[in-house]
């Protein structure tokens, strides 16, 4: 896959070229025909070529962490399991602050 890309970019590289010392091109020109027509569609074809690769190397990292977890003791987090302690929630016995627009009334 990589002799293509090298190989595209040499053609561009050579097109730019031809392009700048044209006599009726300039060195802007050689510029815009090297970055649109060699690095931006090569970038995108190393990338979505790469996607596979990345997909089956997310899935490795994954089968391996479970693998790691099943294996290792097992560990409760608290953030994931909020209410593990079996008791009933409970309020405070007297609320810091009172609910608004209501008074105590005291006897």
């Amino acid at each position: 896959m990589y002799l293509i890309v090298i190989g595209w970019l040499y053609v561009t590289l050579l097109m730019a070229l031809a392009e700048a010392f044209s006599s009726q091109g300039s060195v802007l020109g050689a510029i815009i025909t090297f970055v649109f027509y060699g690095l931006l569609p090569m970038a995108l074809v190393v990338y979505l070529m790469g996607t596979p690769l990345r997909c089956k190397a997310i899935r490795q990292q994954e089968q391996q962490a479970r693998q790691e977890g099943a294996e290792g003791p097992i560990q409760t987090d608290s953030a994931v399991q909020p209410d593990a302690g079996g008791h009933a929630a409970a309020l405070p016995e007297v609320a810091a602050v009172p609910a608004v627009g209501k008074e105590e009334r005291r006897p």
